[in-house]
């Protein structure tokens, strides 16, 4: 792993956490993902599963985490399984991590090998009343590919088929919502390098570049800086482009007079930063350029400030749809005739802003948590108001990831060129 080692105590307590959740008891599963494949004998690499990683720090295939606080013998209260290490995979791959190392990163004194679990765990499966299976319930998730989550679930159901089963995600949802000061520093870390590529391409964005050339300047800052590279699929969108909310091509030469628009961040020891910034190819944004940048400035400023424990997401929500139905009308984009016939479930502003403001950040880019409760200190949040003109060759999006505290906010990318002059000022440096 490209970052440095993470601070143990983080994982002991996570376990903690969820441990206060389950039932009288219980037994708890959690298995990592597959090494997904290409063709031939290649593969896409490997990526832990979030929740797994969340509890032990293990960041390597073929591993399992069984978790039983009232287990029989009083002992193993939690065991790891990890991937047997061998001279042959030192030489072909790099050595996996033998048992001692893998109670440095996890804490949990009992490791046994992966190949073993069903002889270990034998004499446990009859003891509990409960199993928790793990499953990602995440409510973007339309993946159809059968996971090793899957594959694992259904086995032990049809092994145990009289045992009573709960789910693990609702406690993982809720727990992984709120960070500590440790996964707040890890977020901020991927936060500051985010900046630094940021402000690499300041000096490097003109007329003629293109934009696989500023993905290629991004990736170097980032793993430069001991990330493992982008958080998720970087957009680098310039002119028409950026009205294409998830556009991934970055392949067009950026133009003068066209506005780039870059959702691109990096991650730091799997925690996920999550920023949008918008540049003038030129240098300089026209005036009608600034008007509309300004425009969704004010909103996410606003927004930003909404961002408090206790407030509901659907208060949230509403208070930055009026704000920016005021701008888009200022814009001259909406009418007031349209505001007053719009349809509540798809507002006027909905023409020019049609996704969401902020969304749950940490483990992964749309971390998991309740959008059905009320903020909460911990919670990481983006606020990524944006207006899009596909008549105007113009898409504005603005970024930010934001902490709530006890006492209101930290904007975590605070440091990061925002206002159009400072954008401006810098890149004429």
């Amino acid at each position: 792993m490209k970052y440095q080692k993470i601070d143990t105590n983080l994982f002991i307590e996570n376990r903690k956490k969820f441990k206060n959740y389950l039932k009288p008891n219980s037994l708890a599963i959690f298995i990592s993902n597959d090494t997904m494949p290409t063709n031939a004998d290649g593969s896409m690499g490997f990526k832990q599963n979030s929740d797994l990683f969340y509890l032990t720090g293990i960041d390597q295939e073929e591993t399992i985490l069984v978790i039983f606080p009232d287990v029989k013998d009083g002992k193993h209260k939690e065991i790891l399984f990890v991937k047997e290490t061998s001279e042959l995979i030192a030489i072909w791959e790099g050595a996996k991590l033998n048992k001692l190392q893998a109670t440095e990163v996890s804490g949990i004194e009992h490791i046994y090998w992966y190949h073993e679990f069903d002889k270990i765990m034998k004499a446990f499966f009859y003891q509990p009343e409960f199993i928790y299976l793990n499953s990602n319930e995440h409510n973007r998730n339309g993946n159809s590919t059968q996971t090793a989550e899957m594959r694992f679930n259904k086995a032990i159901q049809q092994k145990f088929p009289l045992h009573s089963y709960q789910r693990s995600a609702p406690i993982m949802h809720k727990i992984r919502a709120i960070k500590n000061t440790q996964e707040i520093d890890l977020i901020q870390q991927a936060c500051d390098i985010t900046e630094k590529g940021v402000r690499r391409l300041l000096k490097f964005v003109k007329p003629g570049v293109w934009e696989y050339e500023i993905e290629a300047e991004l990736i170097h800052e980032f793993i430069s800086n001991r990330s493992a590279g982008f958080a998720y699929g970087p957009i680098i969108a310039s002119g028409a482009s950026a009205c294409v909310l998830h556009y991934v091509d970055n392949n067009k030469q950026c133009k003068e007079g066209d506005v780039i628009l870059l959702d691109v961040a990096a991650e730091y020891g799997n925690y996920a930063s999550d920023l949008t910034r918008c540049l003038p190819v030129s240098g300089k944004f026209t005036l009608r350029q600034k008007q509309v940048y300004n425009a969704v400035l004010r909103v996410m400023k606003a927004a930003t400030g909404m961002l408090l424990a206790g407030q509901t997401f659907d208060k949230y929500n509403k208070a930055v749809g009026d704000l920016m139905t005021e701008e888009l009308l200022q814009l001259g984009l909406i009418t007031t005739a349209e505001v007053k016939a719009q349809n509540p479930n798809w507002p006027a502003y909905k023409k020019y802003f049609m996704h969401g403001t902020s969304h749950f950040l940490g483990l992964d880019v749309h971390d998991v948590g309740f959008f059905t409760e009320p903020m909460q200190a911990g919670m990481v949040f983006t606020v990524e108001p944006g207006i899009y003109i596909p008549q105007e060759n113009l898409g504005i999006r603005l970024e930010n990831n934001v902490l709530i505290t006890t006492t209101g906010q930290l904007d975590l990318m605070k440091n990061i060129p925002l206002e159009a002059e400072e954008i401006e000022s810098l890149m004429a440096k």
